[in-house]
Order: C-alpha cells, then sequence, then structure tokens
C-alpha cells in the first residue's frame, strides 16, 4: 500500500509560490500533482523533501513542467533526478 500524496500551496518569503509534496508519487496520483502545479501561474518550487518515492509517471509530470519548476529534494531522490537528466533540465536543490 502507498502512502498518500499530501499537496500543500504556500509562498516562499520572496513571493515564489511554493508547492509542498509529502508522501509518495507515483501514477495513482500524478493528476493532483498536475493540477496543483497547473494551477500556479509562474514559476514554482516543489518541495519534494517529504517524499519517499518518486515514479517514471511523476517524472514526467515534472519534466513536461522543467522551464517553471525548481525542485527541493533530499539524497534519496539524486539518484532519479540525476539519471533521469532533470537534474539537468531544472534547479535542484539539495542534491
Amino acid at each position: 500500500m502507498s502512502t498518500a500524496l499530501t499537496l500543500t500551496l504556500g509562498r516562499r518569503p520572496d513571493g515564489t509560490a511554493l508547492l509542498t509534496a509529502v508522501g509518495e508519487i507515483d501514477m495513482t496520483n500524478t493528476d493532483a500533482l498536475s493540477a496543483a502545479l497547473d494551477a500556479v501561474h509562474g514559476p514554482v518550487v516543489l518541495d519534494l523533501t517529504g517524499v519517499e518515492y518518486l515514479d517514471s509517471a511523476g517524472l514526467n509530470v515534472l519534466f513536461a513542467r522543467a522551464d517553471r519548476v525548481e525542485l527541493v529534494a533530499t539524497p534519496l531522490l539524486a539518484p532519479v533526478l540525476t539519471i533521469s537528466g532533470l537534474a539537468g533540465l531544472t534547479t535542484v536543490h539539495g542534491l
């Protein structure tokens, strides 16, 4: 059984949109992730520090928005973001 995904939208002190994800991102919840990212106009920082699992469906959502998404991730996700090539397309903090 997977851990439910929780998405919380807020703002950083500089005014940039901040979407915090907690749980697992997989094919069962990428529609929710897509909708949350698309609800933000302009750049958005996606905090993945609370994400325990990210599958290829989740990566596809991020690839499609790499031009306006900045990621914050833990070393747990570093191999996935690096090997997939996503780390080369967008800014990733915490690797």
